[in-house]
């Protein structure tokens, strides 16, 4: 396709070339003409975005010289990049153009076939093996495993519902797309739709631009217009793709912080996160591998559940993963009851022997044949406890994982007692259950305060040694008193009438 290029492009591309493209922070590789001349508009029409990428490993190192590096520090996994790719930087046209014949959202733009919406395959180029790892990640199906389950879509209506108070009774409809956008798909990922294509005018003449539904979203299960799941900029931010911010747990706060997730608080009163806050500007979060003891002093959420780790001899302790739950025997939030990991990341296909999209029945039981075994458990559990034995002793390491494993326990068995008040409730006609909403009654709502936010407290407590989410913030005291409340609005229902 011949392209046929405004003057001002022409001119804008020509000083480009002859200035060695837009001015680089630190050394820059060479750049590819067509990224040039993206740099030509963008450097002006969004100089923030241009800036960004000034500053990242792609605007300054080939893949070329990447791929040159010895394999334990080597960031880039694929073990072929084409050979056009090699010689210069990943700029704007490397990640925006080359599989434009995948994307519905391509669009012609300058002469170009360009796309927003850069997915984990785009990612793929080069970085074969994450991408690979992060199609068995429970976060790469995050939309799905929350939209697609017709049990957790129930509690997605309850939350975010528009409620309005008709003939002194509360009526709530169902929730509009953007208010589902959001909130839990801000985090879940949205599904971004092809809805046409929109001509605008700009300071570089009309252009056409895709129109895009649940855009913009950088959600971890986002469902892409190339037909992917997931978004590498969940945590490598765009345009920079910083691997010091994917490992800060600043980035992981962004969906780990709430009620139903607190793993961000949870670490920052911890040790490990006192350690953090205290000497994160002395710590290197660029290093490949990530030497423990030597780069960092305490485990952030990276280097447990994601990063490659050594010990200053360089002996692995931890396989870089994408996968996320390789390290990961148990799930312990999210859920009715704290179970094994599931053996498919699409979890919204779990059906249990009640019929209900749960991998455990409701007196705990677990639907075994979707769960990993006990062998595979163990197995995580010791790649999991092969971290820890980088800075503690055995008799720590080991003393910690029975309390918490305990405390797994501990907490199904109160999840056990609130969940007996609810069927027993919903058996009565004190509330509604399974058909109907099982999550919108006052009751109910009681009932997912108990495993929704006091037991996952109590959980990630433990896991990370956080102190006082195990008791008074969200722990076993809001546990313990959530009970008593229960137990009082229970009898103060009549039976046969529900609960509403």
């Amino acid at each position: 396709m011949e392209r046929r290029r405004p003057l001002f492009l022409r001119l804008g591309l020509a000083l480009c070339l002859l200035w060695g493209a837009v001015p680089i922070a630190g050394a820059a590789a060479p750049h590819s003409a067509d990224t040039q001349e993206c740099l030509a508009c963008h450097v002006q029409a969004t100089p923030g975005i241009v800036s960004d990428w000034q500053r990242s490993r792609h605007a300054q190192v080939t893949p070329a010289e990447a791929m040159a590096v010895e394999p334990l520090s080597r960031k880039v996994s694929s073990p072929n990049v084409p050979e056009g790719l090699k010689g210069h930087s990943v700029g704007c046209a490397e990640c925006h153009t080359v599989r434009a014949e995948a994307h519905q959202d391509t669009v012609e733009h300058n002469g170009y076939r360009m796309y927003v919406v850069v997915s984990p395959e785009d990612c793929r180029t080069c970085h074969q093996e994450e991408a690979t790892q992060y199609r068995k990640n429970l976060m790469a199906h995050a939309h799905d495993n929350l939209m697609k389950n017709p049990l957790y879509r129930q509690l997605v209506d309850a939350v975010n519902g528009l409620q309005t108070f008709d003939g002194g009774v509360l009526q709530a409809s169902a929730p509009m797309a953007h208010t589902n956008e959001d909130s839990c798909l801000s985090c879940h990922g949205t599904d971004v739709r092809v809805q046409g294509t929109v001509s605008r005018e700009t300071d570089f003449g009309t252009m056409d631009f895709a129109v895009l539904s649940g855009w913009p979203n950088a959600g971890v299960g986002r469902l892409n217009p190339d037909g992917s799941h997931g978004s590498c900029a969940s945590c490598h931010v765009r345009h920079g793709f910083s691997l010091e911010v994917a490992r800060k747990p600043e980035t992981c706060s962004q969906c780990h912080k709430g009620p139903d997730v607190p793993a961000y608080k949870v670490y920052g009163v911890s040790k490990h996160g006192n350690l953090y806050g205290s000497l994160k500007d002395k710590w290197n979060f660029t290093n490949v591998p990530w030497v423990m003891g030597k780069d960092a002093n305490a485990p952030t959420c990276a280097v447990c559940h994601v990063s490659l780790v050594v010990d200053e001899n360089k002996k692995v302790l931890a396989k870089r993963t994408h996968a996320m739950n390789d390290r990961l025997p148990w799930r312990i939030f999210g859920l009715v009851y704290a179970h094994p990991h599931p053996r498919d990341p699409e979890t919204h296909k779990i059906v249990n022997a009640d019929g209900l999209a749960l991998p455990t029945r409701l007196d705990g039981s677990w639907a075994a044949e979707a769960l990993i075994d006990k062998v595979e458990q163990d197995a995580r559990r010791k790649t999991m406890q092969a971290v820890c034995l980088g800075c503690h002793g055995t008799a720590w390491v080991d003393g910690h994982w029975e309390r918490f494993e305990k405390t797994i326990e501990e907490t199904n068995r109160m999840t056990g007692t609130a969940t007996a008040v609810m069927v027993r409730a919903w058996k009565e006609k004190r509330a509604m259950g399974p058909p109907d909403n099982p999550f919108d009654e006052a009751l109910e709502k009681r009932w997912v305060e108990q495993w929704l936010f006091f037991a996952n407290s109590i959980r990630f407590s433990s896991a990370m040694m956080g102190a006082d989410y195990s008791v008074f913030d969200n722990g076993r005291w809001s546990q313990s008193k959530g009970l008593r409340e229960m137990e009082r609005l229970y009898r103060s229902l009549s039976p046969g009438q529900g609960g509403r």
